[in-house]
């Protein structure tokens, strides 16, 4: 499993087949599929979606989004920011450290990251250094968040009206 690395993934019909191959394994609440459908143009590299290949086979993906800072309701000084919106690891491969590799993939910008996790996983974004964002119903809208704060940056402050 050495010599793995992130890359971008294509927005075309090649790829869309290889996700399908995660719809198998039950992951329903998490497919990218709809989302790829829906930004499908041929080889377009500027796709917000990353994966993983061992050999031919993809085995990790998901999707990152950069939010302009003029949407940043989270973090202090306000700045752009990455989401992490979906992210699968292949069952047969979880345990081997390849979440943590596209996590790591994502702290490389140094920008401040938000995800919000699927039932069962804060263990493994906690390991990540993720923390709990203080909850504000009108931003969170019933999501928990989770949020990674690179050196320099903090939560921002929650006005109590």
């Amino acid at each position: 499993m050495d010599h793995l690395k992130v890359e971008n993934l294509l927005v075309n019909y090649k790829t869309l087949e290889k996700f399908k191959r995660f719809k198998e394994y039950g992951n329903q609440e998490l497919t990218m599929m709809e989302d790829l459908q829906n930004n499908i143009i041929e080889n377009d590299s500027k796709s917000p979606f990353f994966g993983i290949y061992y050999g031919d086979n993809l085995i990790a993906r998901m999707s990152l989004y950069e939010v302009n800072k003029k949407y940043d309701y989270y973090f202090s000084p306000q700045q752009d920011y990455l989401t992490i919106w979906k992210l699968e690891v292949l069952p047969d491969y979880q345990g081997r450290g390849i979440g943590k590799l596209m996590v790591d993939f994502a702290k490389e910008s140094k920008l401040p990251i938000k995800t919000s996790p699927r039932i069962n996983s804060h263990g493994f974004w906690e390991k990540m250094g993720f923390v709990k964002a203080h909850y504000e119903m009108e931003r969170d809208l019933g999501e928990n968040p989770l949020i990674w704060l690179p050196e320099g940056v903090q939560e921002k402050e929650i006005n109590p009206n």
